[in-house]
C-alpha cells in the first residue's frame, strides 16, 4: 500500500492535533514523554484530558520553535500514523525518576533518536510504521545524517513498549543491535 508522508511543522500541526485527538487512546501524550524527559506530575494533571491539553500546548510551542520532529503518515489525506525522531538534545528521554530509568545513556557518537510510533488501530500491520520509519530516516539524512539510535521492544505484546517499534521493523531498514540492557527493549543503531 502506498502512503503519503509529511514532516511535522506549523503547517502540518492541525493534522498532528487531529491524529492525537481526544478519544484515540494516545491523545494524552502528544509524544511529549521523551521530549520532556519525564511524565507530567499527577497532582497537577490528574486525568488524561488535563494531560492532553498540557502536552499538546508544549508540543505546539516546540513545533513552532523548530524543536520537535516527526513524520505523519497519510492515507487519502487522513493522518493514520506517526513516528517521532529528533536530535539527541531534543529527545533527552526519561531517566530522572526511579521508574523512568528505562533507557541507557546515549551511545557514543549518536546524533539522532527515534523514539515513538503510533498507528491508527484499523491501519496496523499494513506498513504504516515502515513508511514512517523510512521517511524519518530520509529527513535525518537531509538534516545532515549521522548515527541514529532506537529502542524497539523485545516483547511487542507489552503495551507500555509497543510504541517503540519492533526489532524486525528496524532490521528491515538496516539497524543492528548495539546492546541488550536488562529491559523490555534493545538498543539498535544505524548510520544514515
Amino acid at each position: 500500500m502506498e502512503y503519503a508522508t509529511k514532516e511535522l511543522s506549523p503547517e502540518t500541526w492541525p493534522d498532528f492535533e487531529r491524529f492525537f485527538a481526544r478519544g484515540t487512546g494516545w491523545a494524552f501524550c502528544a509524544c511529549m514523554l521523551y521530549q520532556r524527559g519525564c511524565h507530567l506530575p499527577k497532582a497537577a494533571y490528574p486525568n488524561r484530558e488535563a494531560m492532553r491539553i498540557q502536552n499538546q500546548a508544549e508540543k505546539r510551542a516546540q513545533v513552532n520553535d523548530g524543536r520537535a520532529h516527526g513524520i505523519l503518515v497519510y492515507d487519502d489525506g487522513e493522518p493514520i500514523g506517526w513516528c517521532q525522531f529528533g536530535s539527541a538534545e531534543e529527545l533527552p528521554l526519561p531517566g530522572d525518576g526511579r521508574r523512568d530509568r528505562r533507557i541507557p545513556p546515549l551511545g557514543d557518537g549518536v546524533r539522532w533518536r527515534i523514539t515513538c510510533f503510533v498507528t491508527a488501530v484499523r491501519r496496523r500491520r499494513r506498513g504504516v510504521a515502515s513508511t514512517a520509519l523510512r521517511a524519518a530516516l530520509d529527513a535525518i539524512r537531509e538534516s545532515g545524517g549521522g548515527l541514529v539510535e532506537a529502542y524497539p521492544t523485545v516483547t511487542p505484546q507489552d503495551g507500555n513498549w509497543a510504541h517503540a517499534g519492533t526489532i524486525p521493523l528496524f532490521e528491515r531498514e538496516g539497524f543492528t543491535v548495539a546492546s541488550r540492557p536488562n529491559a523490555p527493549y534493545v538498543v539498535m543503531q544505524r548510520d544514515v
